[in-house]
């Protein structure tokens, strides 16, 4: 590996790092800033977040984390493109109950080192057990669900979006 890249892929590792650090301290900004302003990303709850969205999706839900932590027991970077397996341990404020999501993020980086695209997955089914109780073990497997919780996910960073504007 020629020593620039080598730099970018430890710079890139150091993104993701700061990323999850910055998770587990619920700062929201911190993490907006680790993506570039044409960032894309995705994961079973918000599919298709496009710039700013993708920061404020993290603006919003570490401004409503009160029990949030956060594990990352693997993260690595190359060059261009990074992964990291992570795991968040909090209180769904809708239900007020216990989930344990473990989840598998993979990156590309622009060539300053921020997140260009993110891609996020986990066991949907699961969290939604977790999540919504009898209705997520029920139905959490349907597209239905995952339709409600998209549609209830989006209606919320919309709002978020829209009273962070008017402020």
């Amino acid at each position: 590996m020629a020593a620039s890249d080598e730099a970018a892929a430890e710079r890139n590792e150091a993104t993701i790092r700061r990323l999850y650090e910055a998770l587990g301290r619920h700062d929201g900004e911190t993490m907006a800033a680790c993506y570039s302003p044409d960032a894309r990303f995705s994961d079973p709850v918000f599919p298709d977040l496009h710039g700013e969205h993708a920061g404020d999706m993290w603006r919003m839900l570490t401004s409503r984390a009160t029990d949030l932590s956060v594990e990352l027991p693997e993260a690595r970077a190359d060059a261009e493109a990074g992964a990291a397996r992570w795991i968040a341990t909090y209180t769904f404020g809708a239900t007020g109950r216990r989930v344990v999501n473990r989840v598998r993020s993979d990156f590309r980086f622009n060539d300053a080192g921020l997140i260009a695209e993110q891609h996020d997955d986990f066991d949907f089914w699961s969290w939604s057990r977790q999540a919504l109780g009898a209705p997520g073990l029920l139905l959490g497997w349907t597209p239905m669900m995952r339709s409600k919780v998209r549609s209830n996910a989006a209606a919320e960073l919309a709002r978020f979006r829209a009273d962070r504007s008017a402020s």
